[in-house]
C-alpha cells in the first residue's frame, strides 16, 4: 500500500498506551465491583491500576526512554556518583524548597483542608516521607546518566541556596517554577474528584441504568468521567523523564493561566452561583424529554457519543495529560479531527444537556441570561484554545501539525469553509502566534 502524499505528523504518544490504561483500569474496576471497594483508596488504586500497564508498555514496547528527548544518554556507561553529588545535591535542595512551597500554599488555601480536598492532603502527607528519601536516590541515579543535568531543577536550585550568585539561568528557574505550579494545583484537584467519580461507577446498579434511556446515559457518562479522571491524574503524577513525559514547557502567558485558572475551584467561575452560572431557573435535558421516548433516546446518545470523545481525547495523551504544558504534540486519535477535541465536545455537551433556550420559570430573562453567560462560557473555552496555540505554536512539530489540520482536518475546514478561508497549501507553515 503506497504512502499519503501528504501524511500526518507522527504523533508523541501511540495508541497502544492509552489502551494498556483503560484495560488495566478495567480490570480493577471489576474488581471493585465485585468486591464492593468503593472507598477513596480504591479511587486511588485505580489511578495506579491504569498508569502501571501504561508505564509498563510505553518502556517495553514503545521504548520512549531511548527518544532523545528525554535527554538520557543510555549507552555511555553512568558517571561516577561522586562526580555529580554537587550538582544533585543543589537540585535535591530545590526540589525539597519547591515542594516546601506547594505545601505552604496548600496550608493558606483553607479550601484544602476541607471536603473532597482533604483526601488529597491526607495522600501527600503520608507520602511526604517517602518522596523526600526517594528524590535524593533517583536525582543521583538520573543526574548519572543525563547527557546534560545542569537543568532548570539544577538553575532553580541554585536560585535558592544563593550560591554563585547571579549564576542561575532566570529563565530556567521561571519554567521550573512554573512547570512546579501547574502540578501543584492541577495534582491537588485531580486527586480530590478520583474518588467521586470511581464510586459513582462502582455503586451504580446495572439493572437500574437498564431502566431507561436517561439512566442508561447517566451511568455511561459516568463511566466515560471516570476513565478522563482517572487518567488525567497519572499524566500529574508521572511526569519523568525517563518516561519522556516530563515537561517540555510550561505556558510563560499570564492569559493563559487566567484563562486556565478561572474554569477550575476555587477560581471557578462556571459553578452553581458562579458569575457564568447559566443555570438560573432551567433543567437539565431529561426534564425536557419527559413522555418523548425517541426523542430521548436520541438525545441521551448524542450526550454519551459527546462524553466518549471528551474521554478519547484525554486517554490518547496517554502518560501525558497536563493542562497548561508542552509535553509532546498529539496527531491521532480525535486529534486528527480538530486541535481541541476536548474542548469542542465538553462545550456542545454543556448545550445540548442543559438546553438554556428553555426554562422552567418560564421566565425570558432566564432564558436571555442563561444563553448568553453559557456563550461566554464556550468564550473562555475558546480563549484557552487560542493562548495553548501561541504557546505550542513556537515549536516546529506544532507548526507542522497545525498546518497539516488546515489542510486535512474536517473541523478546522468546516470553519475555513464557513469563513471563506482557502486551506494552506502543502508545505507552507504557519507562523507561530
Amino acid at each position: 500500500m503506497s504512502k499519503p502524499a501528504d501524511p500526518c505528523p507522527k504523533s508523541a504518544v501511540s495508541h497502544g498506551v492509552g489502551i494498556a490504561g483503560l484495560a488495566g483500569l478495567a480490570i480493577w474496576t471489576l474488581v471493585a465491583r465485585h468486591y464492593g471497594m468503593n472507598g477513596p483508596h480504591a479511587g486511588f488504586a485505580a489511578v495506579i491500576a491504569c498508569g502501571l500497564p501504561m508505564s509498563l508498555w510505553s518502556l517495553l514496547v514503545d521504548k520512549v526512554h531511548r527518544n532523545a528527548s528525554t535527554g538520557i544518554d543510555w549507552n555511555a556507561p553512568p558517571r561516577p556518583w561522586r562526580s555529580v553529588l554537587d550538582i544533585s545535591l543543589v537540585k535535591i535542595a530545590g526540589l525539597w524548597a519547591t515542594w516546601l512551597a506547594i505545601a505552604v500554599f496548600y496550608c493558606i488555601g483553607h479550601w484544602y483542608w476541607s471536603g473532597n480536598y482533604r483526601f488529597s492532603m491526607d495522600l501527600f502527607i503520608s507520602a511526604a516521607p517517602w518522596l523526600l528519601a526517594a528524590s535524593i536516590a533517583y536525582v543521583i541515579w538520573l543526574d548519572r546518566r543525563l547527557i546534560e543535568p545542569r537543568d532548570a531543577s539544577y538553575a532553580f536550585g541554585q536560585w535558592v541556596i544563593g550560591g554563585a550568585a547571579g549564576v542561575a539561568d532566570r529563565a530556567e528557574v521561571a519554567h521550573h517554577a512554573r512547570a512546579w505550579a501547574v502540578k501543584g494545583f492541577f495534582l491537588a484537584f485531580m486527586l480530590s474528584i478520583v474518588p467521586g467519580n470511581f464510586a459513582s461507577v462502582v455503586e451504580w446498579r446495572i439493572d437500574d441504568s437498564l431502566a431507561n434511556p436517561v439512566a442508561l446515559a447517566g451511568f455511561l457518562i459516568a463511566i466515560m468521567f471516570m476513565i478522563d479522571v482517572c487518567m488525567a491524574t497519572v499524566g500529574y503524577l508521572l511526569t519523568m523523564k525517563p518516561l519522556d513525559s516530563h515537561i517540555r514547557t510550561a505556558n510563560p502567558l499570564l492569559a493563559g493561566w487566567v484563562a486556565a485558572l478561572i474554569c477550575y475551584p476555587p477560581f471557578v467561575l462556571m459553578g452553581n452561583g458562579g458569575p457564568l452560572d447559566y443555570h438560573a431557573g432551567g433543567a437539565e435535558w431529561d426534564v425536557w424529554t419527559q413522555g418523548h421516548g425517541f426523542l430521548q433516546w436520541l438525545l441521551a446518545g448524542w450526550l454519551v457519543l459527546l462524553t466518549a470523545i471528551y474521554a478519547w481525547a484525554t486517554v490518547v495523551f496517554g502518560l501525558r495529560f497536563s493542562n497548561l504544558t508542552h509535553r509532546g504534540i498529539l496527531t491521532h486519535g480525535p486529534y486528527r479531527w480538530t486541535r481541541h477535541p476536548a474542548y469542542l465536545s465538553k462545550n456542545l455537551f454543556w448545550w445540548f444537556s442543559s438546553l438554556p433556550f428553555l426554562s422552567v420559570s418560564g421566565s425570558l430573562t432566564d432564558i436571555v441570561r442563561n444563553s448568553a453567560l453559557l456563550a461566554v462560557t464556550n468564550a473562555v473555552y475558546y480563549w484557552r484554545a487560542k493562548t495553548e496555540e501561541a504557546h505550542l505554536g513556537t515549536d516546529a512539530d506544532y507548526q507542522a501539525y497545525s498546518a497539516w489540520m488546515e489542510r486535512h482536518a474536517v473541523v478546522p475546514r468546516f470553519f475555513a469553509w464557513l469563513i471563506g478561508r482557502k486551506p494552506q497549501p502543502e508545505g507552507r507553515v504557519q507562523p507561530a502566534e
